[in-house]
């Protein structure tokens, strides 16, 4: 079953008893750059600059990607500063929700909702089909446990990994030290057509600076 780079990240997110995702916030990010991404691997969007062009508006095959193709064609025609940081920061949320949705219509998870204390709704998404998230997680361990050569996708989605320093994601059982050298060879390497790497670049920038500003936010706070 083929699922999207957004979806992929989303699953490796979810802990598959609970349902509830990790690092909710960075992971909400990588996802709207995972499906910007794709759109960038399809030739349907291109990173110029920073800023964010649609030069292809022709369906991907894809009801996902084909809805934020959509969202960023008429965002981009519109926004003074169409840039990579402004579109993940106005998407994040609205990702989430689209990616999601399309694992609970392809039976790879399931909603449940309920009341915390019988006052606040909570919705989560336990695993209800496995497989997908097995394969994912093999191909991580062969390019990065294993060194094996990584195909575009696969590369793309460790690059935002690394950008994002989610390596425990991917690898909850391995020391920092042991998977971060090979995620950052597999990112920087030279995998992928200047456009697609513009896009990843911008992506991680944006991501960082995000979760710098929050980290200085939350450190205030803290002293105040």
């Amino acid at each position: 079953m083929r699922v999207t780079l957004a979806e992929e990240i989303m699953l490796l997110s979810l802990d598959d008893e609970s349902g509830q995702a990790k690092d909710r916030w960075t992971v909400g990010w990588i996802v709207a750059g995972g499906l910007l991404l794709e759109l960038a691997l399809a030739e349907r969007v291109r990173v110029d600059g920073n800023r964010v062009e649609v030069v292809d508006t022709s369906s991907t095959g894809d009801a996902l990607l084909d809805d934020r193709l959509e969202a960023i064609a008429a965002w981009a025609g519109s926004a003074r500063a169409a840039t990579v940081a402004a579109w993940l920061r106005k998407d994040q949320l609205k990702s989430i929700e689209a990616t999601l949705a399309g694992l609970c219509a392809r039976g790879i998870v399931t909603e449940e909702r309920h009341r915390a204390l019988g006052l606040f709704p909570v919705r989560r998404f336990p695993e209800a089909d496995g497989t997908v998230e097995r394969e994912l997680r093999e191909r991580l361990n062969r390019v990065v446990l294993e060194d094996a050569e990584p195909d575009l996708r696969t590369a793309g989605l460790i690059g935002l990994l690394h950008g994002a320093r989610l390596h425990r994601l991917a690898f909850p059982g391995e020391p920092r030290k042991r998977v971060e050298p090979r995620m950052a060879a597999v990112a920087e390497g030279q995998w992928a057509a200047e456009a697609v790497q513009d896009t990843i670049r911008a992506t991680q920038v944006a991501i960082m600076a995000a979760t710098a500003a929050a980290s200085a936010a939350a450190a205030a706070a803290a002293v105040s």
